[in-house]
């Protein structure tokens, strides 16, 4: 990273009711790594790195940030949505499928904003990260996704999406420490 001037962080999907199959699952590995996704947002904020919600719509196509943390919040989700709830200066799109390019305005935001390189962060790692990197990727933005700021279902998976990442997408997967401390030093 040369410069944190043409950076942007998306925090993906962490607004979430968790509400399916295996999704207590999921807030209990989502809740571990809140800390380090808080911890970066907290750089990125002093940085002036712009922070970018992306999130699900859950079917609820008018949504807004308020209305869908009002629908997700619950039991399960609540110590996650309090922890990171997007800020008032925080940018916040719904997305309709699992890449957080397909069907939004994250593109044209991101040339807005002059962003060249993108920090990945949030849920499912195997799933929506990837879409979303793959996406990136085509669309020729340089990656970090930091390996301990996303999780999935099950870790296995999780894993080979990282290695995809970094092996496929060339996405720099160091631990969220090191970011930090990169980010610091500008």
């Amino acid at each position: 990273m040369k410069s944190p001037s043409n950076v942007a962080l998306l925090i993906i999907d962490i607004i979430n009711s968790f509400r399916f199959g295996h999704g207590p699952i999921l807030a209990e590995r989502t809740l571990s790594i809140v800390p380090r996704i808080k911890a970066l947002k907290e750089v990125c904020r002093k940085k002036q790195i712009p922070i970018i919600y992306i999130n699900d719509n859950y079917n609820i196509w008018r949504a807004d940030v308020q209305k869908l943390i009002k629908q997700c919040t619950n039991d399960l989700s609540s110590p996650i949505i309090n922890e990171l709830h997007p800020d008032e200066s925080d940018y916040f799109l719904i997305k309709p499928k699992y890449s957080a390019f397909f069907g939004t305005s994250l593109n044209p935001l991101l040339s807005q904003l002059n962003i060249k390189q993108l920090i990945l962060t949030g849920i499912a790692g195997n799933i929506c990260v990837l879409f979303t990197a793959n996406d990136a990727y085509m669309r020729d933005y340089r990656l970090f996704v930091p390996a301990d700021c996303i999780t999935s279902v099950d870790p296995k998976d999780n894993e080979y999406a990282l290695k995809m990442m970094n092996y496929v997408l060339d996405a720099r997967i160091d631990p969220s420490d090191q970011l930090i401390s990169l980010l610091s030093h500008f």
